[in-house]
């Protein structure tokens, strides 16, 4: 085996695509982060490079690895995936409800953590974060949205 080699583990998402098409596959990610602690997450592989990423579609039981550009990946689904929980200050993080319109046309409807001093954790706070994806939670799933897919974001009461 190479030194220059890097073992990857497989996570299930689904990828709505700019064209809304839907892709069901895994992504490869390595089990330790480059960019923090623990293993690597899937935002950290979409929000590290700019250009591809490397994706394995589910073609009819027979997995293909096909390359994606994270422009036009509207947003990512995980299901029942814990990732954003994984984040230092996730719980103490101020939650908010949120409503989201997406360039597709798809309107999502979860929670969003902010996470700023207080005072600073509004939803507009939240919205003028840098980061190009941001993690939406919803009943069962985590949702990973391309920040440049947003057409509307509103906070709403929670149900």
């Amino acid at each position: 085996m190479s030194e220059f080699r890097v073992e990857k583990g497989k996570t299930n998402a689904i990828l709505t695509l700019a064209d809304g098409s839907t892709v069901h596959g895994c992504f490869f990610v390595a089990g330790a982060s480059a960019t923090g602690n623990g293993p690597e997450r899937v935002k950290d592989l979409l929000t590290g490079e700019a250009g591809f990423f490397p994706f394995e579609a589910d073609d009819q039981g027979a997995g293909r690895t096909l390359l994606y550009n994270r422009l036009y990946v509207v947003m990512v689904e995980l299901g029942g995936d814990d990732e954003p929980k994984r984040l230092p200050d996730y719980e103490v993080a101020t939650r908010r409800s949120v409503s989201l319109l997406l360039s597709n046309g798809a309107r999502v409807n979860g929670t969003v953590r902010v996470d700023r001093p207080h005072g600073r954790d509004r939803l507009s706070d939240f919205a003028r974060s840098s980061e190009t994806f941001l993690y939406v939670e919803i009943p069962d799933a985590t949702l990973i949205v391309n920040v440049a897919h947003i057409i509307e974001l509103a906070e709403t009461t929670e149900s």
